[in-house]
């Protein structure tokens, strides 16, 4: 599920594979959002359908997988249900995703919900560049009319940017310690059986920190802010944008530099431990 990659990443589906000595060397992906590959996200409904593209994975198979939706002004979808459950990080302008009776609850940048399979709802948008990372852990990704709807058990959450819980150094150990103005995190969700989890990251504009991953996956989506990224693996700094993704296999090292005068955000789902550094 991947994109355009920097280094030796596209061996990564290919782990089951590779020698054991070749298993262990970490690898990594990079995906800028200029070289996202937009299509529609239901082709059923052509031109009227919002636009997406894949950051990881490919939502039209039956694994895991990341992408982004870009929603024109004023969109709102017909009534609808997905087969699949999704989580959603808005990363701009403003969406609304609620039951079609519902009244609108508009949620800005960095705000977080999710959809559960089978659940009739509808989707909108306003502002004049509206975009999400949704991501999925299991497909295809399908969009398919209310009258199939049912009822999975979940029920569907909602989060404001302004009711996220920030946490710093002095609350969780995998930050460093800091006065306040340092590296802070917000919890969103955990699966106790696969042991992923999901948080965003704020790094503090002008700060330049490395995060170090153990055995595992890590996935990285820039939601706010400009970062200047590298890893062992690349020759230069490559600047990523809001949208834009990297991601590792395996105990990897990014070092990231936050361009931007506010902070920088970062959406990370991963099934590594990881720790932050100043």
């Amino acid at each position: 599920m991947t994109k355009p990659i920097i280094a030796a990443a596209t061996a990564i589906s290919m782990l089951a594979s590779l020698p054991a000595a070749a298993a262990d060397t970490p690898h990594y992906e990079v995906v800028e959002f200029d070289a996202v590959e937009w299509g529609a996200l239901n082709p059923a409904r052509g031109d009227a359908s919002p636009r997406a593209g894949d950051l990881w994975g490919d939502r039209a198979r039956d694994k895991a997988s990341g992408f982004l939706v870009r929603f024109d002004e004023g969109f709102s979808s017909p009534p609808h249900i997905h087969n699949v459950t999704y989580r959603g990080i808005v990363i701009g302008g403003k969406i609304h995703n609620d039951d079609p009776e519902a009244a609108p609850l508009w949620l800005s940048p960095s705000s977080f919900w999710t959809q559960p399979a089978g659940e009739d709802h509808v989707t909108a948008a306003r502002g004049a560049f509206n975009m999400a990372y949704i991501e999925i852990d299991s497909g295809p990704y399908l969009v398919q009319p209310s009258a199939e709807a049912f009822d999975n058990g979940e029920r569907p959450i909602n989060v404001a940017a302004s009711n996220l819980v920030w946490l710093d150094g002095g609350d969780v150990t995998f930050l460093p310690a800091s006065d306040g103005s340092g590296a802070q995190t917000a919890f969103l969700w955990a699966d106790r059986e696969t042991g992923e989890r999901g948080s965003l990251l704020r790094l503090p504009g002008g700060s330049s920190s490395r995060i170090e991953t153990g055995a595992g996956t890590l996935r990285a989506v820039v939601t706010s802010g400009g970062i200047r990224y590298t890893n062992p693996q690349t020759t230069a700094e490559v600047a990523l944008g809001a949208g834009s993704y990297f991601g590792s296999m395996g105990n990897a090292v990014h070092t990231i530099s936050c361009d931007a005068e506010d902070d920088c955000l970062l959406y990370i789902r991963t099934s590594a431990a990881f720790t932050v550094a100043e």
